[in-house]
């Protein structure tokens, strides 16, 4: 019987799923839609430019074999490729991609670019330095400790890693152009901003690079205004090749701004030239900014910063204290890891304070001495208690060690600890059931609701066990 193109795609999906991480499966193989099957072509759409380039450059073999068992060696794969032409306020429009040529999809034009200055050969007034200074005196602003070497990969990070890292490499002739970072404070997007422009002026010595911070290039144009040289000031950014403009929220509500900001994005966007652009918050969730931006700002890749694991926090620490050369007790590297969770810059703050009072007190770094730092530091912080924080707690009360409550042991004092561990994370986070039996040597659901159930009977029968509950819960939200 002949195979229709649905059930293709779905036994391919199959054989993908057993061969990846479910989450990469969800990211990057769910939202593809097969099309049709002609002539041993499976054509199969995806929803940007983007994600043909990264199946391209990730899952091609993967693919290459799962169609070649299904349609015989014969068989091919098409992309449909949806393109966003918000520009031109109309719909979403398709184009094909054989798989062995990424140098015909790149995006099409969609503007004109504006140059303010036709027709004018001078020097452009520099607004970074003294004027008079020629233009190509540009101080990129970057700050060379922020490098890819100081920048920690995780899980939480790898995506706009990898991106940064392509484009530093290929500036303006990627998929991802913009650029668009994002995260909450303190998780790195500065950091990785400023590793790109570096990497980029150790590639391409040629390009000028510059880092901006929104706010600087709001303050900018005001000047530009009242000194009645816009025009130059437009211009001025049209000669840069590798443009960071980092917290671009900064700009909602300034339409002027937006507006200029607007031009010079075109105009770069048109000569190839890259942007990046950093924020606290995805495309989407922009407001005060002009719908034509937002549409530019979605040209490229946005990708998100999240709060790192436990073992990226400890990474940071370790290659921070190497790259100062100091010594640390590993104990004192996991308790600062365990008790700071959301946010790198007070982790990196927490980890100095200690070394400051270590230093002026001439004491040794124990984990006493942490301890006092921490409880001090964490309650002028907002901390969000979370499960590796509490299993950490859970096991110091005990004096066991942590890896053992994720362990398959049935050993009654640790069954005891998993379950008081499992009880005070539903009590004190948001995270689900099932994620907080993931957690605890994973578990499934049911097995988080017994724990529940079974800490509440004992508080209500158990003295001794109440006045465990008691003070762990103390602990806790210390």
């Amino acid at each position: 019987m002949k195979k229709n193109h649905v059930e293709v795609w779905d036994n391919c999906l199959r054989v993908i799923k057993d061969n990846i991480h479910y989450q990469s499966f969800k990211t990057w193989f769910e939202p593809i839609s097969p099309l049709k099957l002609e002539n041993n072509v499976l054509t199969i759409q995806v929803p940007s430019q983007f994600f043909y380039e990264w199946l391209e450059e990730h899952y091609i073999s993967l693919l290459k074999k799962t169609i070649s068992k299904e349609l015989g060696a014969e068989g091919r794969l098409e992309y449909s490729i949806i393109m966003d032409n918000s520009v031109n306020s109309k719909s979403p429009y398709s184009i094909k991609v054989p798989t062995s040529n990424k140098k015909d999809t790149k995006n099409p034009a969609v503007s004109m670019p504006i140059d303010l200055n036709k027709g004018k050969s001078r020097d452009i007034p520099n607004p970074f330095i003294i004027p008079g200074l020629k233009k190509l005196n540009v101080q990129s602003q970057l700050v060379d400790s922020y490098s890819f070497e100081n920048f920690v990969e995780g899980d939480c990070n790898r995506l706009a890693r990898s991106a940064g890292y392509a484009v530093a490499e290929n500036p303006g002739r990627t998929a991802f152009n913009p650029l668009y970072l994002y995260s909450n404070v303190g998780l790195g997007k500065t950091h990785l901003a400023h590793a790109i422009g570096l990497q980029v002026k150790s590639n391409f010595p040629n390009q000028t690079v510059l880092y901006v911070s929104a706010e600087q290039f709001i303050a900018q144009y005001i000047d530009s205004v009242r000194n009645n040289n816009q025009n130059d000031f437009v211009h001025f950014y049209q000669m840069i090749d590798v443009l960071i403009v980092d917290d671009i929220q900064f700009l909602a509500g300034k339409e002027k701004t937006q507006d200029v900001f607007f031009h010079v994005f075109n105009f770069l966007h048109q000569k190839s030239k890259q942007i990046i652009i950093t924020s606290d918050k995805p495309p989407v969730e922009m407001k005060g900014m002009e719908p034509r931006l937002l549409s530019r700002f979605k040209w490229g890749l946005a990708a998100d910063l999240q709060i790192p694991d436990l073992e990226t926090r400890i990474a940071i620490l370790q290659k921070r204290l190497y790259n100062d050369g100091i010594e640390m007790p590993y104990e004192v590297i996991e308790y600062l890891a365990y008790s700071i969770t959301t946010n790198i810059r007070e982790l990196e703050g927490a980890l100095i304070s200690i070394m400051a009072q270590s230093s002026l007190n001439k004491k040794a770094i124990t984990l006493d001495l942490a301890r006092q730092m921490i409880d001090k530091f964490v309650k002028n912080t907002s901390r969000e208690i979370s499960i590796d924080y509490i299993q950490k707690v859970v096991c110091d009360y005990f004096n066991l060690p942590l890896d053992v409550i994720n362990s398959k042991t049935r050993k009654r004092e640790i069954v005891q600890a998993r379950q008081l561990a499992m009880y005070f994370a539903k009590k004190h986070t948001k995270s689900s059931l099932a994620t907080i039996g993931m957690h605890c040597g994973n578990k499934d659901h049911a097995t988080v609701l017994h724990a529940c159930r079974t800490v509440n009977n004992l508080v209500e029968t158990d003295k001794q066990f109440r006045t465990y509950v008691d003070e762990l819960d103390k602990k806790i939200k210390l």
